[in-house]
This record gives structure tokens, sequence and C-alpha cells, in this order.
């Protein structure tokens, strides 16, 4: 019975005799179903990719309800999740920040992001409400400290500040690619340097397509946003002329390593042939 969850999953507050919360796990399952989410924090900024399945092939590109809002001038959060869950998200956000601007200061990231997260973390423990079934991400800069930062909010309400961050369907072989990227100053070998927004937009744009199937998912729309030096550390959109650039340098590289891909095969097929 625990492990189907039935008699166990009619309420956030019930656990299964094995410890699971059958409600958060369902509202985790739904997220896993949505469109992918990309965050990635470079050297001058952080940039936000979302894949915006749309529903219907009849739907005119671009009059879809964004994935990517501000909360505030200097931060901004992408969801994952459904229309209304994105929503109430947001709106405790911008309350939150204008409740800080009425009193004269401006909400830092970090605490922007766990009143979040706790908020989120509330309707996981009442049996009257239902968990959010969404993941949040939030780019945000700290005037206070001249530092940009982002962080992710899982559905139970958990939340951790990363370089590079993934959520729905394709989150496990999107954090694969991100790895490879020059994303943790720790990281970094000696001389090196993280990227740039630039080049994470670029980036994000070729994971986004590499994971996109046509044969099986519906056509999507890429939504992308920055918060960066250039935009004077002010969230707004990617001007669509960048991201059809990027999004064509992103088809032709993943063109270039299929093909390269082949050509390693038929050698391989060759030296077996000898």
């Amino acid at each position: 019975m625990a492990s189907s969850g039935s008699g166990y999953d009619l309420s956030s507050s019930t656990f299964s005799p094995d410890g699971r919360i059958f409600q958060i796990e369902y509202a985790a399952k739904a997220v896993e179903n949505a469109g992918t989410a990309l965050g990635l924090r470079c050297a001058d900024g952080v940039v936000l990719a979302v894949e915006k399945p749309l529903v219907n092939r009849m739907l005119v590109a671009r009059t879809t309800g964004g994935y990517t809002r501000s909360t505030s001038t200097r931060a901004s959060r992408s969801r994952v999740s459904s229309a209304t869950a994105g929503r109430s998200l947001t709106g405790r956000g911008r309350r939150r920040a204008i409740t800080r601007r009425h009193h004269g200061t401006k909400i830092p990231p970090a605490t922007l992001s766990s009143r979040i997260s706790a908020y989120v973390h509330y309707f996981t423990l009442h049996g009257a409400l239902r968990p959010f079934g969404a993941s949040t991400l939030v780019a945000a800069y700290d005037t206070g400290t001249k530092r940009h930062s982002l962080h992710m909010i899982e559905p139970s309400g958990v939340c951790y500040e990363y370089y590079g961050a993934a959520a729905g369907r394709g989150r496990q072989p999107a954090r694969t690619e991100m790895e490879k990227l020059v994303v943790n100053p720790s990281r970094v070998p000696e001389g090196g340097e993280m990227i740039s927004v630039s080049e994470g937009v670029r980036q994000l744009a070729k994971i986004i397509h590499s994971l996109h199937d046509d044969a099986k998912d519906k056509p999507f729309e890429l939504e992308m946003s920055w918060l960066c030096e250039g935009s004077g550390w002010k969230h707004e959109g990617v001007p669509r002329e960048i991201i059809a650039g990027a999004v064509e340098w992103a088809k032709k590289e993943i063109e270039n390593e299929g093909e390269n891909d082949e050509e390693g095969d038929d050698d391989e097929d060759d030296e077996m042939e000898e």
C-alpha cells in the first residue's frame, strides 16, 4: 500500500509507513513533466531560459503568458509549473519586495528566496492545503554586496544557491551539459574565466534545443531573460534578435556535432572491417 500511495496520499500532512509524503512527490512529478527551465550564473550576470511548450499548434507564438517574471527591479523568477502556481509565487515575492521598499530598504536575494521557500514549505504542512507543483529559479542582484546570485526553490520548500540549475523534464541531461561549462569559480583552471552572459545565452539555447525531440515533443517557444551588468543589473527579457541569433548558432552546433559523431562511427566500422 505504501509503495503505491493508496490511503496515504489524501493529505500533504500524512506520512506513509516508510516516511514518504506522496502529495509532495506528486508535486515534484508535475514539475518533471513540464518544460525545461535553466538558470546559469555567469561572470557578469545571470541568464534564465525556459522551454514553453505550445499546447496547441494553432497558438500564435509570443502571445501566451510568460514563464519569467520580475519580482522587483533587481530580482526575477522563472518557474516550471502550472500557470496558477507560478502567479501565486510571483505575487508572494513581489509583496515581500514591496514591503521592504516601504521601509526604505531593498530585500537581499537570499532573504527573498528564503521567504518564498518558507511560503512553499508552509503548503506542505497542512491537510487543508496542497503543495505547489512548481520549481522556481530566482535570479537577483544585491546592491549592498554588489553580487549577483541564482537560487532554486523545490516543491518541498527546499532552497539552495547554484551556479547552474535546471528543472523540468530535461533537468538531468541539462545539468550534465551545464557542468561542462565553467560556471563555478572554485573550479576555474588557472588563467580561466567564467563565461559571459552573451555566451551563456547561446549555451542555454543549445542545451534546450539539443534536449527537444521534434518527433515526440510538442512545438515550443524559447523564452530567455537576463539580469546583468549590461542591463544595469535590472531584470529584462533578452532581445528577440539576440535569441534568434543564439538559436541559429545552437542548431548549427548541434548539426555539426551530429555529423562528427557519424564520421566517428564510420571510422570505427572501417577499423573493424580491416
